[in-house]
């Protein structure tokens, strides 16, 4: 669980709270709350990032059907007091995996970036296959250009 004395902006260790209350309940409801409307989603599959709190929204309320066991075990804070590395571990089907969440907020404490990496690689396709199965072309509306 989120450690309180991570050296954060008060505003973003609010909502790294908020977070970690929607990820145990699995209920992602108020993620508009601590999300800036201009958010990049970076998924470990593609390299441009899918723009938008949208487009956010819908990566992470998908992913969430198809993780089981999903569990935070470390985290870590960097120095800007603005960005988290959160390492989780998660299974898809009859795979583990391990990976971090990179999350950068802004100053009143709102979600700009969010980045994933994941390993290892079949874990990765395994995972890749399920979200394009239940998500099919609509995340790709929100294709970045850089």
């Amino acid at each position: 669980m989120l450690k309180t004395d991570l050296p954060l902006n008060p505003a973003v260790l609010a909502s790294l709270r908020l977070w970690h209350q929607m990820i145990a309940t699995r209920d992602l409801s108020r993620l508009a709350e601590i999300t800036a409307p201009d958010a990049v989603f970076r998924s470990p599959t593609v390299l441009r990032g899918f723009e938008s709190a949208p487009a956010l929204a819908l990566a992470l309320q998908t992913v969430l059907t198809v993780f089981e066991d999903f569990s935070y075990h470390r985290e870590f804070a960097g120095d800007d007091g603005h960005s988290v590395v959160l390492e989780f571990s998660a299974r898809v089907g009859d795979k583990s995996l391990k990976g971090i969440d990179m999350i950068r907020f802004d100053a009143d404490g709102r979600i700009v970036d969010f980045e994933v990496m994941i390993r290892p690689l079949n874990a990765l396709q395994l995972l890749y296959a399920a979200m394009t199965e239940k998500l099919g072309p609509a995340l790709v509306a929100f294709k970045g250009k850089g």
